[in-house]
């Protein structure tokens, strides 16, 4: 049955069709318009958990002594061959240019320490004296407005030359600044790739399923007006909080990916409509109804699952909600109004310029005796000759996931050739006594006896761990002292953090672990700790989202139960390959340990991407059972009328997120092919094998 009031709004639509797309096209260009410098304004902060001891104690350092500008920019100064960095020219050259890097950029450097200083002989460099850096620290806050200072010096070095430095030295970049910028600029052109490759892909892949030009860049043109629309909303929204171009990059993934999976469905439905007999005004007014009302739907059930992360304190995952929710929305508005409008100004020509073999519109009777038909009955003769071999390959599938890890931001994200991640393994590889993201103990009101205690315990605690002694980076003021050394193994900073935090705090006196690794970890556990209260949210909105939608429990709790197969399974390949190291050499990357909020952005990203197919699929059952067929005829017709276009739209979904796919950044292959993999084994063995098999039996 269909609703009065979606009908009503379909013929609407349909006498207003030129008004009603004008209208939304040129909300959109002035939109994207707005958003065009988005890219400048987005930032690398919102990691780390805002709730977290190690932020309360970094906070309490940086405004006692200013922030620890140390690790912001580190220059390694490489000799020629056959000399020293000792020899008088090149140490007047080196002395001579750090100098005028002070003069020149005074805007954006606040100081320089390096082996060229009178105070840093016999360090800062390496046995050989073929080695040596500088510690430059850059003005700002260490957000946007240093990676603005770092950008503004980094082509003042002659790094990535050989021979380029001064005196003929070779110079690279190392510190956070590099890496920030590295994955940064990874991520630009990652977003610009998808824009630019994946649309044009999209389009000659929608070609094919359509067999016409017309209905193949209808969706397209829906997907491009929601990126150009989104980027307005991104650009207000970083008025308002700081939205982490990681953010940015996930947001255009999944709003171009869903808005062309809407316009799919309802073009597909547009022509199902006119294949029936129908006229446009009530093939439009039919399209909004019934593909209308499910993408709506769906959209609702996609905003719940991101909003799910407004449980976590962190920015990064903060901004993903408010961006992604703005444009999944927007994508389902245009497909109930743009979208049906363009329907309606097109019509019977849908199929213009098309390749008549593929464009002819296939008729019910035709759907309903094909491939996708015949599947669905297969599954339901002996559903647990197919439900046993399907469920036990998913299983398989998740234990992988029992060795994950996570780790933090890290230049081992970077690709192997990329100079801040060549200069930063360089750096630790010539200076294994120094690190530039030291762990840190503030210590608030202690007299000299304790601190001194505080340092013996710090040290003897951490013995075998740690690049060296608990050495104060300044002396006390108001109360307050900071000590620090560096981890010679990042993998032991659970057991370093643990061992620190559980030293005997003297009576009056306060004891607090800081530092980037310490940040990191309690992030990490931060977003562990959460994981049981994001799971709660997202069944139980799903739940009672599918619920309202179908009026069946059954149907919601099924759904569910087959989301959370498909996405512990997909987490289990993901393992597999990115932290237990399966084709590094084929998808080019370094394992190691997943970027700790990755994990929670692929959790609600896949688990509403998954809930999605299922909306689709199910309201086709619904719509059979609302007519009169019984249970096994209803799922025989959903599978048979969605099949195909559940299976385009994981097609077209895997192009888009395959143009990720190509990053240079780890932490982008990580949902590129997680998304990927999840995609497959929910458009083929999970919709069509196992979903109507484990129908037969509960579903009376």
């Amino acid at each position: 049955m269909l609703h009065n009031g979606s009908l009503r709004w379909g013929r609407m639509i349909h006498r207003n069709r030129y008004l009603v797309f004008t209208l939304f096209a040129l909300a959109v260009l002035g939109s994207g318009f707005y958003g065009r410098d988005l890219g400048d304004h987005l930032t690398q902060e919102g990691w780390f958990d805002e709730s977290s001891e190690s932020v309360a104690a970094s906070k309490l350092a940086d405004s006692t002594f200013g922030r620890d500008t140390d690790s912001d920019l580190i220059v390694i100064y490489t000799a020629p061959s056959g000399t020293t960095l000792d020899d008088p020219g090149l140490r007047a050259a080196v002395a001579g240019e750090l100098t005028r890097l002070r003069a020149d950029h005074d805007e954006h450097i606040l100081k320089i320490d390096s082996y060229w200083d009178g105070s840093m002989m016999g360090q800062f460099a390496d046995p050989s004296r073929t080695h040596a850096f500088a510690s430059i620290g850059l003005r700002g806050d260490g957000g946007t407005d240093t990676v603005e200072n770092y950008l503004a010096i980094k082509d003042d070095f002659g790094a990535g030359t050989p021979g380029a430095g001064p005196g003929g030295t070779t110079v690279q970049l190392a510190g956070l600044q590099p890496v920030v910028e590295g994955i940064n600029t990874g991520m630009q052109k990652d977003i610009h790739r998808a824009e630019l490759i994946a649309l044009p892909l999209v389009a000659i892949l929608l070609y094919f399923v359509f067999g016409g030009i017309i209905g193949a860049l209808l969706p397209v043109l829906i997907g491009g007006m929601t990126i150009l629309g989104t980027q307005g909303i991104m650009r207000m929204l970083t008025d308002h909080i700081q939205v982490n171009v990681f953010a940015s990059a996930v947001v255009t993934l999944v709003s171009l990916g869903l808005a062309i999976d809407y316009g799919l469905f309802a073009v597909t439905r547009f022509r199902e409509e006119l294949a029936a007999g129908r006229g446009v005004q009530e093939a439009t007014a039919r399209t909004v109804a019934t593909a209308g009302r499910t993408v709506l739907f769906s959209a609702a059930i996609i905003a719940v699952s991101l909003g799910a992360l407004f449980i976590y304190p962190n920015g990064v995952l903060r901004s993903v909600p408010l961006g992604g929710i703005s444009a999944v929305l927007l994508a389902a508005v245009l497909s109930v109004t743009a979208l049906p409008a363009v329907l309606s100004i097109v019509g019977e020509r849908i199929d213009l310029w098309g390749w008549h073999r593929l464009a002819s519109i296939r008729t019910a009777e035709q759907i309903d005796a094909g491939f996708f038909s015949r599947l669905a009955l297969f599954a339901m003769r002996k559903p647990w000759l197919v439900i046993t071999p399907v469920v036990l390959m998913l299983l398989a599938l998740i234990l992988p996931f029992r060795n994950i890890e996570f780790g933090g931001l890290s230049e081992r994200y970077l690709a192997a050739h990329n100079p801040a991640r060549v200069a930063q393994q360089d750096f630790d590889t010539w200076f294994p006594s120094f690190r530039t993201e030291p762990l840190k103990l503030v210590v608030v009101d202690a007299n000299p006896q304790q601190l001194s205690d505080i340092r013996h315990e710090a040290t003897q605690r951490t013995a075998g761990m740690m690049t060296g002694p608990f050495d104060p980076f300044a002396p006390t003021q108001d109360a307050v002292t900071v000590l620090g050394s560096g981890l010679a193994d990042k993998r032991d900073a659970d057991t370093a953090i643990t061992a620190l935090r559980s030293i005997p705090q003297p009576p009056g006196t306060q004891v607090m672990v800081a530092g980037v690794p310490a940040l990191e970890r309690d992030s990490i556990h931060g977003l562990i700790e959460g994981l049981p209260l994001l799971a709660l949210i997202l069944i139980s909105a799903a739940i009672a989202l599918m619920y309202a939608a179908f009026r069946s429990l059954v149907l919601a709790v099924k759904a569910v139960a087959m989301s959370a197969l498909s996405l512990g399974s997909t987490l289990g390949i993901l393992t597999w390959i990115f932290v237990e190291g399966h084709g590094a050499d084929l998808f080019h990357f370094t394992p190691g340990p997943l970027m700790f909020a990755v994990l929670v952005l692929i959790v609600t990203v896949l688990f509403g991407l998954s809930t999605d197919y299922e909306v689709f699929l199910q309201s086709r059952m619904a719509e059979a059972r609302a007519d009169g067929a019984p249970p096994q005829e209803a799922i025989r017709y959903g599978i048979a009328h969605t099949g195909g276009v559940i299976t385009s739209a994981a097609a077209i979904l895997i192009v888009v997120t395959g143009a990720f796919g190509f990053s240079d950044l780890v932490l982008m292959k990580y949902i590129a092919y997680g998304m990927i993999a999840a995609l497959v084994l929910d458009a083929t063995v999970i919709r069509m094998l196992l979903t109507p098999a484990v129908l037969k039996l509960v579903w009376r």
